[in-house]
């Protein structure tokens, strides 16, 4: 949704419109001599005469760099106070076979929440044994599978999923591992945390009910309770929302400890990244630090040895790797207080990027095939939907003279953005290309016109002859 105010408070008239905010852009982005976008050594303009546009593009080397890194922050951190850790990678930002590969290749775990996700790492072969399976309402068949896999965890949401999940363990004649899922009450965001003694969502049990549910969790032959599990909210940019939700679990941890061994606790993910110029997460290695101290604080107030410690980034692990690039259609001056605001119109729009219709995301745009020397303008970027509210970035300056055919570039897409990507009016969802030391390839194909008139009943048997081609849509 747009925002009421024209120029919100943390942005600011660049004094170049052009520059590319280092911590919000692949590691590797940059400008040409020509003044065009590159990404790990393949300009945007060539990528867009190959696949067109609308295209999600992945810096393959920058994702596998901060996966690498998150992994070493958190070793470092565990080993300090004198544990070991696994950190998943949190597929519901943005799974693919290609995503499987990089990450576990680096040494990570994979995490799921869906049959359709499951089937995505097995199939990309992850090891069964080293996938967390998530879920609010995880189905009797999707349970059954993940047991029937050897998943190395099921993450218990409910109370009714304790004998559904035991169930399924026994006729299958395994001993099902599985964590509890716990409602701290600690809800963290960006730098601000609230701890509350309630909760009121879909996800997990009350603090208060965990001693007596995992008490009957171990009252089944075919489970393994091996620890707590908590999600205290994501964008979160350091340590001390972690630090007072792991405070709240170790209470429970303790309990549990005394009637039998509680070897693991998972603090989840949330860790934040720079969408604009205004963000300034904390260094991983900081936020790791931060948390294990508090671990192993908590451990000695409750005299209780430090556990094994497990951690699901996502975001921070695709998100900054992440560019889409889309062509200019429109542009029109609309007059607002104080001044104009520039309407740029893109080729994609919320069915590629929902994020900040759904809940008023922030995103930068820069544009992508040239430089300019003119004056920086108030833009708002839209999408091309049959919605007022769809809009890709709600404020932002660029060049004054941006234009009909110009490359824009929109950065940090990489997590969710495919993920909660839609055909709403028949708009065909995008390829994604990955990019490393110069090469482009196709990760994930794009749709066609034909290939969506193909999933309509009625409509299948008709000539569907006028096809597009695979890779997108042509610039």
């Amino acid at each position: 949704m747009a925002s009421s105010a024209p120029v919100p408070g943390w942005l600011r008239v660049p004094d170049d419109a052009n520059a590319l905010a280092p911590l919000v852009w692949p590691s590797t982005a940059a400008r040409d001599e020509a003044g065009r976008l590159v990404i790990a050594g393949v300009d945007a303009a060539s990528l867009v005469a190959e696949y067109g546009t609308p295209l999600h593009v992945v810096d393959e080397a920058d994702a596998r760099a901060r996966a690498s890194q998150i992994r070493r922050a958190f070793d470092d951190a565990a080993a300090a106070i004198g544990t070991t850790v696994t950190v998943y990678y949190a597929g519901k930002a943005f799974l693919s076979g290609a995503i499987v590969h990089w990450v576990t290749e680096e040494g990570l775990a994979v995490d799921v929440c869906t049959g359709g996700e499951l089937a995505v790492a097995l199939a990309a072969g992850a090891d069964p044994a080293r996938i967390g399976f998530h879920g609010n309402n995880k189905s009797v068949a999707e349970i059954e599978r993940a047991v029937e896999a050897g998943v190395g965890t099921i993450i218990i949401d409910s109370e009714i999923e304790i004998e559904r999940v035991a169930d399924a363990a026994a006729r299958a004649g395994r001993v099902q591992p599985v964590r509890l899922r716990v409602n701290s009450g600690v809800h963290a965001s960006t730098h601000e945390f609230l701890a509350t003694a309630h909760e009121d969502q879909k996800f997990g049990v009350p603090l208060a009910s965990a001693v007596e549910l995992g008490t009957r969790i171990r009252s089944h032959a075919s489970l393994d309770l091996i620890g707590l599990h908590c999600h205290i909210g994501s964008q979160i940019f350091d340590a001390a929302g972690f630090a007072e939700s792991a405070e709240r679990l170790l209470g429970a941890h303790a309990e549990l400890s005394k009637t039998g061994p509680v070897p693991e606790l998972n603090l989840g993910g949330g860790f934040g990244i720079a969408y604009t110029s205004a963000d300034e997460p904390s260094p991983i290695e900081e936020i790791a630090q931060g948390i294990a101290a508090a671990v192993a604080t908590g451990c000695r107030e409750h005299g209780i040895p430090v556990p094994k410690l497990a951690f699901e980034p996502g975001r921070s692990i695709i998100g900054p790797a992440g560019v889409t690039l889309y062509t200019v259609g429109t542009t029109k001056p609309v007059p607002i207080e104080g001044g104009v605001r520039r309407y740029v119109s893109i080729d994609g729009g919320m069915s590629d990027n929902a994020r900040t219709a759904l809940y008023g995301a922030e995103y930068s745009a820069r544009i992508a095939s040239r430089v300019s020397t003119a004056a920086p303008a108030l833009v708002r970027v839209a999408g091309k939907h049959c919605e007022s509210g769809d809009i890709v970035v709600d404020a932002e300056y660029l060049p004054g003279d941006v234009a009909p055919g110009d490359l824009l570039a929109v950065p940090a897409t990489g997590a969710y953005c495919w993920s909660l990507g839609s055909n709403y009016n028949h708009v065909p969802r995008p390829p994604v290309i990955a990019v490393r030391d110069g090469v482009a390839r196709v990760i994930v194909h794009g749709e066609t016109e034909q290939q969506l008139l193909a999933r309509d009943a009625v409509l299948a048997a008709s000539d569907l002859s006028n096809d597009r081609p695979m890779e997108g849509n042509p610039a």
